[in-house]
């Protein structure tokens, strides 16, 4: 029997001999990284709907590659997306808060008013102590003539509650 060698390189490939055959030396590319929930799922569609492109690739060892490449760009993806998200989420907290700040601070003001308000309700005599403890300012606007009228208008801002709106009547 004629004696072969143990290695032979032909076309590019290795081979080595095992008993009376040569047996291709193919290795896979050492990928550790894992394909996650979406490089599943796209292994999943490639060998349904797509065998040709999963052939190729599971052939050429790049599948896992492939697929690790695949989750981690969706990850980077998602990543952003969080992101963009808890910072919106941060805005709207921080926007809600200085409201509920806002809000704090006026019923405060209208409380304070009201309790002024009771304490001055039964007033006999409004002096200029009263008047000062509950308005801050009288705005006078200009003199028109309506009618034949002169008319004014005047606007009172209270201590406490600025402002109260004109109610119809």
């Amino acid at each position: 029997m004629e004696h072969l060698p143990k290695k032979i390189y032909q076309n590019g490939i290795s081979y080595t001999l095992v008993g009376d055959y040569y047996i291709p030396d193919l290795k896979l590319p050492e990928e550790s990284r894992p394909i996650g929930r979406w490089g599943r799922m796209h292994k999943a569609f490639l060998q349904e709907h797509r065998p040709g492109q999963y052939n190729v690739l599971l052939l050429s060892g790049k599948l896992w590659t492939y697929l690790a490449d695949l989750t981690e760009q969706r990850f980077m993806k998602l990543t952003a997306a969080l992101e963009q998200e808890q910072e919106s989420n941060q805005k709207r907290l921080h926007d809600l808060a200085v409201m509920q700040s806002r809000a704090d601070a006026q019923e405060s003001e209208v409380r304070t008013f009201i309790k002024e308000i009771r304490r001055y309700s039964a007033i006999e005599v409004l002096d200029e102590a009263v008047l000062n403890r509950l308005i801050s300012k009288i705005l006078i606007g200009e003199v028109k003539k309506v009618d034949g009228q002169k008319v004014q208008k005047v606007r009172i801002v209270y201590n406490f509650v600025e402002e109260i709106p004109e109610i119809a009547t």
